[in-house]
C-alpha cells in the first residue's frame, strides 16, 4: 500500500498549553506484549525503525520482563541490538522487572529503563504476586543500580484512577507511592490509567495532588486508556496542567492482560490528531506513522482500531481507486 496521503486538522490553538509535546511510543513493547501469536522479531526491529523515521524520538522497544511471564518479548536480546543505533537520536528505553532484567539490559547499552509499580494492593498481586511496599522494595536496588550505571530511569505507575477489584483509587493512594518512587530515584512517572476509568476531572485531582506533594507536571507523563472513549478528554486535562509527556502506541495496539476490562492504549494517531490541531509541536508526521500502523496492521492481519489511522487510510484508499 503507498503512503496515505492525509487531511490537516485546522490548527487553533488553546490559551495555556505547551508548545510542545514529547510521546512515548509504547506500541513495540506493550503493544506487541498482549499479541496473542509472537510476532517475528524482523517485524518488531522494523517496527521500531519506521516509528522513529515517522519522527517519534522515544520508542519503548522491548521489555526483559522473564519469557515465562511475557513470551511475546521473549527476544528482548535479539532486538535490542537491531536497533539500538538509533540512539541518541532516538530514546530506547527498555522495561525491567528486576535485577536480573536489568542486567541484561544493561548489557546490551540500553541507556533508559523502566520499573512497573501498581497504586493498588490487589493489582500488585495479580501483575507482580508481590504487596505493593514488596514491590517496591523489590525496585528499589533496580532503580539505584541503573543511576549509578548512568541510565535513566522511568517509573510507571499502573491503576492510578481505578481497579478492577478495588474500584475507584483516591489520589492520596497514588500520590504516596509516586513519593516512593521519587524518593529511590526515578526520573519520570508515568501515570496510568490501566482499566480506562479516569475523567478529566479525576485527572486534575491527581495532578494537583501531586504537585502539592512536590512533584510538578514536569516530572510527569500520562498512560491513559479508551475503554470508555475518555482518553483524549482525559490527556487535554494533563496538558491543561502542565503535562508535556503522554504516551501511546501506534495504531491504538494493546492493553493490559492482567486488567480484562481494558481495551487498549491510546493510538499515537488519535493524540498527534488532537495535537497538530491545538498547534502543539510533536515532530511526527503523521502520514508516515499512519503508514506504518497500516503496515503493522496487515502483518497482525486486522485492521488498526485507531480511529484515525482508518479516516486516513481509507481517504487514501479512495484516491488510489
Amino acid at each position: 500500500m503507498t503512503e496515505p496521503a492525509h487531511p490537516l486538522p485546522m490548527r487553533v490553538p488553546l490559551a495555556g498549553l505547551p508548545a510542545r509535546v514529547r510521546v512515548h511510543e509504547v506500541g513495540p513493547r506493550d503493544g506487541l506484549q498482549n499479541e496473542p501469536a509472537v510476532v517475528p522479531v524482523e517485524v518488531k526491529a522494523e517496527f521500531v525503525r519506521r516509528l522513529a523515521a515517522a519522527g517519534l524520538t522515544t520508542v519503548e522497544a522491548t521489555s526483559f520482563v522473564h519469557p515465562r511471564w511475557v513470551p511475546q518479548l521473549a527476544d528482548a536480546e535479539e532486538l535490542y541490538p537491531r536497533v539500538r543505533d538509533l540512539a541518541p537520536d532516538v530514546r530506547l528505553p527498555v522495561l525491567v522487572p528486576n535485577e536480573r532484567g536489568l542486567d541484561r539490559a544493561l548489557a546490551l547499552g540500553a541507556r533508559e529503563v523502566a520499573v512497573f509499580a501498581s497504586a493498588t494492593e490487589s493489582f500488585a498481586r495479580a501483575n507482580l504476586n508481590r504487596t505493593v511496599a514488596e514491590a517496591l522494595a523489590m525496585f528499589e536496588p533496580v532503580v539505584a543500580r541503573a543511576r549509578e550505571a548512568g541510565a535513566r530511569v522511568r517509573g510507571y505507575l499502573s491503576m492510578c484512577f481505578g481497579d478492577p477489584w478495588e474500584g475507584p483509587v483516591s489520589p492520596a493512594q497514588v500520590v504516596d507511592v509516586c513519593r516512593a518512587l521519587d524518593a529511590m530515584g526515578c526520573d519520570e512517572l508515568s501515570l496510568g490509567d490501566t482499566i480506562g476509568v479516569a475523567t478529566p476531572g479525576h485527572v486534575t485531582a491527581l495532578l494537583t495532588a501531586l504537585a502539592e506533594a512536590g512533584l510538578p507536571a514536569d516530572r510527569l507523563a500520562v498512560h491513559f486508556h479508551d475503554t470508555y472513549g475518555q482518553a483524549l478528554s482525559n490527556t487535554l486535562a494533563a496538558l491543561q496542567h502542565g503535562v508535556t509527556t503522554v504516551d501511546a502506541s501506534a495504531g491504538g495496539l494493546g492493553g493490559c492482560p492482567y486488567a480484562k476490562s481494558a481495551t487498549g492504549n491510546l493510538a499515537t494517531e488519535d493524540l498527534v490528531w488532537m495535537l497538530h490541531g491545538l498547534g502543539i509541536d510533536t515532530g511526527v508526521d503523521l502520514g508516515r506513522l499512519t503508514a506504518t500502523s497500516v503496515w503493522m496492521a496487515e502483518r497482525l492481519g486486522r485492521p488498526s482500531p485507531s480511529r484515525t489511522v482508518r479516516a486516513l487510510a481509507h481517504d487514501a484508499s479512495h484516491k488510489e481507486q
